[in-house]
């Protein structure tokens, strides 16, 4: 799987193709589709720009996201401040505008509880790795792992987390993620790319937009894979 991790938590300072509205998020995800990303990875904002998990305004970026591209897999981050339980809570009664599947850090004091209340709401769970952690007894509702590394943490991060048995996303973020994203397509592990890992090139340009991050990515995928 290659996902397209389209805006994190950066603002609009920082590259003037982050896509922060819905309707940017959908012709963004419209344009990696094309490319062959078959999830994305994005952060909702409210009306004057932050991340959110309101539910109204989580419905509103998905619903719109999904229409741009539907049957592709949606992901939204739970990392914002307030009381994310009870917000999370009020996605039940989403029907299109519900995602697909959550990140929930596992560095998080609160992790276990989220992942408990996306999975009262039908929502799947990405669980974020980025640290040496205990990783037994997983509740229920955790179906991949996000590997979040530099390429001298990657291996041993993968130790720990290759014995559960589920699928794998390793990724890097800014000048760690070309190198993560070649060492993950060598493994076979899903991976990622976007603006919210990096705004750069390999070569140290600025990336025009996320479309041709993911289009780099997706052919450095393929040739890095065993063949």
């Amino acid at each position: 799987m290659l996902q397209a991790c389209l805006n994190g938590s950066r603002t609009a300072e920082e590259h003037p193709a982050l896509p922060l509205t819905p309707e940017r998020l959908a012709e963004d995800a419209a344009d990696v589709a094309a490319l062959g990303v078959t999830s994305v990875h994005i952060h909702p904002r409210d009306v004057i720009g932050l991340p959110t998990l309101v539910g109204p305004e989580v419905a509103t970026t998905i619903a719109t996201v999904r229409a741009a591209v539907p049957g592709i897999e949606i992901s939204v981050s739970t990392d914002v401040p307030g009381n994310r339980g009870t917000l999370i809570a009020s996605w039940a009664p989403l029907a299109t505008g519900r995602p697909d599947i959550a990140a929930v850090h596992l560095d998080d004091p609160d992790w276990r509880d989220l992942v408990q209340a996306l999975h009262q709401v039908n929502v799947k769970v990405e669980l974020v790795v980025t640290t040496p952690a205990r990783l037994a007894d997983l509740p229920p509702g955790v179906s991949r792992v996000t590997v979040t590394a530099t390429r001298d943490t990657a291996e041993s991060l993968l130790a720990l987390v290759e014995p559960l048995g589920l699928p794998i996303l390793l990724h890097g973020r800014d000048d760690e993620a070309w190198q993560v994203l070649d060492y993950a397509a060598l493994l076979e592990h899903h991976v990622r790319m976007g603006l919210e890992d990096t705004l750069r090139l390999p070569d140290g340009r600025r990336a025009r937009n996320n479309a041709e991050l993911v289009a780099l990515a997706r052919k450095r995928q393929r040739t890095r894979a065993p063949s």
